[in-house]
Parts: C-alpha cells; structure tokens; sequence
C-alpha cells in the first residue's frame, strides 16, 4: 500500500463532488483523537500492560528487561522516543512475553508519526502474538481504508485485510468477558466505541469498492445515538447517499458534516447547496 492519503474518485451526473482532501486535511481525519483513539480494554481502571508485566515476572523476567518495558510504558509523550524505546526492546528481548503489548503501543506512536509502513509492520506483529487484539484490529482496519488508493495493486487485497480485521474485532468483542473492575454501563460505552469504529472502517471499505448501499448502511448504524460524527464519515454517507439518490437524507448529512473548522468544511457546504437543488427538482 502507498503511504499517502488517497485522492477520492467520485462524481456525479447531477453534481459535482469534491474529493477528499489528499494531504494534510484527510490526515486530520485519520489522527482524529475524540473518537477512534486506540485505548485499552481495562479502560484505565487497572495498570493493563503493567499488571501483564507482573505475570511475566512469575516467568522469570529480569530486572534488565522490567527496567526497559517501565522505560517503554512510561513515555507518553515524545513518539520518537517511545518508539526509539520500543524497537530496543524488540531486538533486545524478541521472545519476551511484552512483545505484543510493546509492538500494539508502537502502532499509536508510528500513527502520530504518520509512518504508515511501520504502523502495518507493529500492527501485524502484535496480531501474530494475539490475534484477537481488538484495539489493533479496530485501529488496522480502520487506517487502511483511510490511506487507500485506487491505483494500488495491492488495494483489493488491502481492503479485503480491513473488512477481516473489523469483521473480527466484533467477533471478539461479541464474546469478550467484562474485566474486573468495570461496570456494566463502562463496559458497554467501551464497547460502543469500538462497534462504531468498525462500522465507520467497513463503511469506507464499502466505499472504495463503489458498494454504496452496504456502506451507507454502516455509516447509518454510524450514526445512531452519535452527537459528534467524524466528519469524513458524514461526508463519505453523503456521496453514498447521493449515488442511491436519497437526495434529501445526502443534503442532510452534507450539512452535519460542514463543522465549523472542519478541514471537510467547504467541500461539505458546497456539496449539500447541490444537493438541495437536486432533491428539489426530484420532488
């Protein structure tokens, strides 16, 4: 897969779309952090990696390797860092029992880089280890579609890989037993966001493959009790929307989506003035 934000290709006989954003402003959306931020099943009420990290001691873990992994899970702030970290602790103690949290945290610290690559190369290291990480594989599969491009030879593929990670993360999180600790209701918001996530991710899988019924499908469930959509997912329903000829609800959600300072703010509020005129005239 290229590294670089794709260019949309779509339009219509009706009206003129513009695509989305193919540099900084699509990138925006991609490290957006109020909703699809990988976080962590023990939602914060428990040291998750940490008491992993207990665990291992039992194994004999040594103090050299417990030193470097604290090192590691203790840089919050400085990317460069946390993965200068991380990769040390790869190369240093590849069989170790932390790999897969150590390689799973490298994903959000290369996604805050940008370095698409190596947010592929942790993530499927870390998916070797435990192939039901569902904070991977929500966060896999919903990235890919977002950096697709159409002329990719391996985009298909990749698509394909995105559709099985989402597919996967629900599946697990259909069984996933509720940690100690958590309440009902925290559980239950914790795994909402991931749902959603999902939905969005196979939304714009759908998307990319021009199957516009099934992705407005997901980006509808999407939007079911949801106040603060991100606002590629709003614009990406539009275009669904607008293909089905659906004109009004596509006029409505072309509107959700021109937020004020959205990077999608302009495209939005053009797209939806179309519209308008053509749910309209179909009346």
């Amino acid at each position: 897969m290229r590294l670089s934000l794709a260019k949309c290709a779509i339009g219509s006989s009706a009206v003129l779309l513009a695509c989305l954003p193919a540099t900084a402003p699509a990138h925006a959306q991609v490290t957006r952090t109020s909703q699809y931020a990988p976080i962590t099943w023990e939602l914060g009420y428990r040291d998750a990696e940490l008491q992993v990290m207990t665990d291992a001691q039992r194994q004999g873990m040594d103090r050299n390797e417990e030193n470097a992994f604290r090192a590691f899970y203790n840089q919050k702030d400085n990317p460069d860092k946390k993965i200068q970290l991380g990769q040390a602790f790869l190369q240093k103690y590849p069989k170790s029992p932390l790999a897969e949290l150590v390689d799973a945290r490298l994903v959000n610290a290369y996604m805050a880089k940008q370095d698409w690559k190596n947010v592929y190369a942790s993530a499927d290291g870390a998916l070797a280890l435990k192939p039901d990480d569902v904070d991977v594989l929500a966060t896999l599969g919903w990235l890919i579609p977002h950096v697709y491009q159409a002329d990719d030879p391996n985009g298909s593929a990749e698509l394909d890989k995105a559709e099985r990670c989402e597919e996967h993360a629900m599946e697990v999180m259909a069984r996933m037993p509720k940690p100690v600790g958590v309440s009902d209701a925290e559980f239950a918001a914790v795994k909402t966001q991931k749902s959603t996530q999902a939905h969005s991710a196979l939304g714009l899988v759908y998307y990319r493959r021009e199957d516009y019924a099934k992705s407005a499908t997901e980006l509808e469930a999407v939007m079911q009790g949801n106040t603060n959509p991100d606002t590629t997912d709003l614009y990406v329903l539009g275009v669904d929307l607008l293909k089905l000829q659906r004109f009004q609800e596509a006029a409505d959600a072309f509107n959700r989506c021109a937020q004020p300072g959205s990077a999608l703010e302009d495209i939005c509020k053009r797209n939806a003035d179309a519209v308008k005129g053509q749910a309209a005239r179909s009346k």
